[in-house]
């Protein structure tokens, strides 16, 4: 009988809950929505460890060492080291600094027929470590602290006063003009890639031979393009390769890499000018881009 009456019990109870349930209906929670990174500009990290190229000499001011340096030789984000400059070159609390460090291709391999001859009238490919703040200052030596860090810090490495990097907007998509004509605006090449890459694709940084000299502002645009038979190539082959290796055909008149149009690849937003240099972010990418293709001003 306690079993029946303890089933009953329990029914009666479920029901009065179901009733209640369909006369007083709950919210529904919405979905859970997982935040959506913005698309509207670079992010912090693509601006500011994106590499530079310039003809400049660098800084005077070097990192000279750090806490630590029995054991570390090189040091990162929120490790502290020391400048070589202090209160009396004019350092106070709170300076921000860039730290950044020459680099070269360790290969060396030339990808293209005047690569390494334009790398050289570029100037020095320099790479973004990262930045520092000052939070005690000595007579001629700062203590600073590692705030954000692109890559490792080493001693020796140049420092200079820190300066905000624009970050211009993305241009839509859809705007990008598959079968633009040329515009008579200045007209360079994709001379090597960050680490010395030398294929590209969306949201990489590239270096072109072309600056404040030629017009070049950041935030502007470049149409990324090839033309087809030119003498100079990013894949080796031989001339005509299309009709005499794979029998394509021939047509009546020899067609010649400015008699046809030119192929759009995408485009690139430049995010850092010096004077005979630019960094571009790809921005587009229709198909692989390569040192050796060219660029051109929108």
């Amino acid at each position: 009988m306690r079993a029946i009456a303890a089933g009953m019990g329990l029914g009666m109870l479920l029901a009065g809950a179901s009733a209640w349930t369909q006369s007083n209906p709950q919210p529904q929670q919405a979905a859970a929505t997982p935040p959506v990174a913005s698309t509207t500009s670079p992010d912090y990290s693509s601006i500011y460890c994106s590499n530079f190229v310039t003809s400049e000499a660098g800084s005077d001011t070097r990192l000279i060492s750090g806490e630590e340096s029995n054991s570390k030789i090189v040091f990162a984000q929120r490790d502290i080291v020391y400048i070589s400059k202090g209160s009396s070159q004019g350092v106070h609390v709170g300076d921000r600094y860039s730290v950044y460090r020459p680099e070269s291709d360790p290969l060396d391999v030339q990808w293209f027929k005047w690569q390494n001859k334009l790398m050289k009238a570029m100037g020095t490919f320099y790479l973004d470590a990262g930045q520092v703040k000052v939070i005690s200052v000595q007579p001629n030596v700062s203590i600073a602290e590692v705030t954000f860090a692109c890559n490792y810090l080493q001693r020796g490495d140049f420092v200079r006063p820190w300066q905000e990097r624009p970050m211009p907007p993305f241009k839509p998509a859809e705007k990008f003009d598959s079968f633009a004509p040329v515009d008579g605006k200045s007209i360079g090449m994709i001379v090597v890639g960050k680490d010395f890459g030398q294929l590209y694709g969306k949201l990489q940084p590239v270096y072109v031979n072309l600056g404040t000299n030629q017009g070049v502002n950041v935030g502007d645009y470049m149409r990324i393009f090839r033309y087809q038979g030119g003498g100079v190539q990013t894949v080796a082959n031989f001339d005509d390769f299309q009709y005499k290796m794979y029998g394509f055909g021939s047509t009546p008149v020899a067609y010649k890499w400015n008699d046809l149009p030119r192929e759009m690849l995408g485009e690139g937003i430049v995010l850092n000018v010096s004077p005979n240099s630019s960094t571009m972010l790809i921005t587009l990418s229709k198909k692989d881009i390569f040192s050796g293709d060219y660029v051109e001003i929108e």
